[in-house]
């Protein structure tokens, strides 16, 4: 499960985030709404799926201040889906905790996502945590009992034309030497009685190796994380057999569930677990792009 360490801020009561999982890619005909030369023209986009399992909201979490830090405080939980994810212990009120709401400096959502409808067997129950955007804390609080205890859609987070943030684990590659990790150039083949490796070292002095001269070892699967992805499609389960190609996509199947097509490729893998949240930087207007075309042609 991939971390997301900052979160952006809104004034407007709302899920900031949620989670979703790689299908494939493939392509989209659609008319450039961009201020770029091929304005108002058709123009070929490659595109990422995101099939969205189903996400429930299990509980609350109140922060507050101890000892300079912020540290969770009190939960409380929605009885029926906490013993999904193995929580037995009754949490705080919630009627209870929003009457002291003055104790507490923040609140956010605890949600877990059901792998069990997807289509390549992954069954486990995936917990995570998400921050609610809202002017106060009891703002925050309002929403939050709005949404206890209920699923959480793809359309509940974001809309059509929106960008967002996606953080992501990347493939992973193994060991890999110099040439592939780095990019340096081959030697030649008279030079030294390697090819594939440095020229050098480093200096006599200091007379010691620096963490700056290039190394073989670990390459990839990593945190990643891509800013300003935009949507170009929110849809329904009912809609997905629009979107699946031939044959399924590539190592992972058919979508089965709401899913969302980005603008562009994503970190990791197909069938890798992925969180998303509105973005943080993105100053563009969201406009509803026109898709003329998508294609579903056999990625095999």
């Amino acid at each position: 499960m991939p971390r997301v360490r900052t979160w952006p801020k809104s004034a407007e009561p709302g899920f900031l985030g949620s989670v979703a999982v790689k299908a494939g890619m493939t392509h989209v005909m659609m008319i450039d709404d961009s201020d770029s030369p091929s304005k108002g023209t058709e123009i070929a986009r490659a595109v990422t799926i995101l099939e969205v399992p189903k996400v429930y909201m299990y509980g609350v979490r109140f922060y507050g201040t101890k000892y300079l830090y912020t540290q969770p405080a009190a939960e409380a939980y929605d009885a029926a889906l906490a013993k999904k994810v193995g929580i037995n212990k009754p949490g705080r009120d919630l009627s209870e905790l929003k009457a002291g709401a003055e104790r507490y400096t923040d609140i956010s959502v605890l949600a877990f996502a059901d792998q069990g409808n997807l289509g390549f067997g992954n069954k486990s129950v995936m917990r995570f945590e998400l921050q609610l955007g809202g002017k106060d804390i009891n703002e925050k609080i309002a929403f939050a009992e709005k949404w206890l205890g209920k699923e959480i859609r793809a359309s509940d987070v974001v809309r059509t034309g929106d960008y967002v943030d996606v953080t992501a684990i990347s493939k992973g590659k193994g060991w890999a030497g110099v040439i592939k990790r780095f990019g340096v150039a081959r030697n030649a083949r008279k030079a030294t009685g390697k090819i594939r490796h440095v020229g050098v070292l480093g200096p006599w002095h200091p007379a010691k190796v620096m963490f700056t001269v290039p190394h073989s070892g670990h390459m990839g699967y990593n945190y990643r994380t891509e800013l300003n992805k935009r949507v170009l499609r929110i849809g329904t389960e009912k809609e997905a057999p629009t979107i699946n190609v031939k044959g399924g996509f590539l190592n992972y199947g058919v979508v089965k569930n709401d899913f969302i097509i980005l603008d562009g490729s994503i970190p990791g893998p197909s069938k890798r677990l992925l969180r998303f949240r509105k973005s943080i930087r993105s100053a563009a207007p969201v406009k509803e792009p026109q898709i003329n075309y998508i294609s579903i042609e056999s990625k095999q």
